[in-house]
């Protein structure tokens, strides 16, 4: 997957149109990502003369796509400064986010402002293509109805809990609820009916993504995102680019083998993993919950428990918490991450098991690596795997932004 980073400054090999082209995406993501800058620091970050910073904002304002306003908290006298902001109102992207018992789609503006959403439950019973994509697609279609007309829809994106084939959004496998080569990306889309590609990712993925760009990683180029929903998922940022490995199916942290002998089953058919000794039913079954307990409200009633004193609860996030310490200390040691941040259900219990954590990653981190590392909740909250959508949806904007307001002549440089 392609992140959203700024152009380095390195032209070689672009023609003058491709170099034209990638200074408009480079300075578009710029705006999106920031909300707000100067042309002074635009031309510092892209290593571009003030004349044609000056264009590149002409030409994007006359494409509706940013405008200039006076910054408000100018702090020296004169004339007031002015900042490159992004039209969050005139362009947006429909973001859908699956999760194992909730379905959200939200109308997300360019700036990455949430602007409006619709949530559903999922019911955790099997193989439900239908129900999801048509839950979606009625979503999608009341936030579409309620959008101002002078908003165009730009692009769509969607996570999903499961491991995804890159260009198709073909879920291949996603064990929590046996999905194997469901054709979701290409269902939604004919669903919606809106005549665009919904781009699908990997929803810890898109959630380290998510972090990198907006949150906890902000101005960090190495990072791991465990996301917690049923199981824990990863997604893994090094030198500022997302690994996705050789067919896009790496860092699925949570198969991580961490108690090979006599571990817990897992539903990817091995046993010790780690979402199987860390995850939402190892933890349940821990604080002595029965089988039909279940889901996030369970385990915030864990957490809860355990902060209130009750003995069950406390035992059972130290032991959940020395297995996460675990996978958390060989994945500093393998990838010397800046920061290791937990998402989704790993925040309910973050304070519960975050000693255990720790005294596994002073135990068992090579001393170089620990010396800097942080551990951090997830800045986003629950909406860290939407926003990560949201940014996959709104990738091909930011790649060829005029290509996209067809209605806009470039001017001439």
């Amino acid at each position: 997957m392609e992140l959203l980073t700024p152009w380095d400054g390195s032209r070689v090999g672009l023609d003058q149109d491709e170099m034209r082209r990638h200074n408009r995406g480079a300075f578009l993501r710029l705006v999106h990502l920031s909300g707000g800058i100067s042309r002074a620091e635009l031309a510092r970050r892209m290593d571009l003369n003030r004349s044609t910073i000056k264009t590149l904002t002409a030409e994007l304002t006359a494409a509706g796509l940013v405008r200039e306003v006076p910054q408000t908290d100018n702090r020296h006298q004169g004339r007031p400064s002015l900042i490159v902001r992004p039209e969050t109102q005139r362009f947006h992207v429909l973001a859908f986010d699956v999760a194992v018992d909730r379905l959200v789609a939200a109308r997300i503006g360019l700036g990455g402002v949430i602007l409006d959403r619709e949530v559903a439950p999922r019911r955790r019973s099997g193989v439900d293509l239908d129900y999801v994509v048509a839950t979606l697609a009625e979503l999608g279609g009341r936030l579409t109805e309620a959008a101002p007309p002078t908003s165009t829809c730009v692009g769509l994106g969607a996570s999903y809990c499961g491991m995804i084939r890159p260009g198709d959004g073909v879920v291949r496998f996603g064990p929590d609820l046996g999905w194997v080569d469901q054709a979701f990306g290409a269902e939604l889309a004919r669903r919606l009916g809106l005549e665009q590609r919904v781009l699908v990712g990997n929803e810890a993925h898109l959630g380290a993504l998510a972090e990198h760009l907006r949150g906890a990683g902000l101005g960090e180029q190495n990072l791991v995102y465990l996301h917690g929903d049923v199981g824990v998922g990863g997604g893994i940022i090094v030198g500022g680019t997302l690994l996705d490995g050789d067919a896009g199916y790496g860092c699925e942290l949570g198969h991580m083998i961490v108690n090979p002998h006599g571990g817990r089953p897992c539903g990817c058919g091995s046993s010790g993993c780690l979402e199987a000794e860390a995850g939402e039913r190892a933890l349940l079954d821990a604080a002595h919950r029965p089988a039909e307990v279940f889901g996030r409200d369970a385990v915030r009633a864990v957490a809860d428990a355990a902060a209130a004193g009750e003995a069950d609860a406390r035992e059972a996030l130290d032991y959940v918490g020395d297995w996460l310490g675990i996978g958390v200390a060989n994945l500093i040691n393998l990838f010397n991450p800046a920061v290791v941040v937990f998402g989704g259900m790993l925040r309910d219990v973050y304070a519960g098991v975050l000693p255990r954590v720790r005294s596994r990653v002073a135990r068992n981190v090579l001393p170089v690596a620990k010396e800097k590392v942080r551990l951090s909740m997830s800045a986003l909250g629950d909406d860290t795997t939407l926003i990560g959508a949201g940014e996959l949806g709104f990738s091909r904007l930011l790649r060829d932004p005029l290509k996209e307001t067809p209605w806009v002549s470039p001017t001439a440089w």
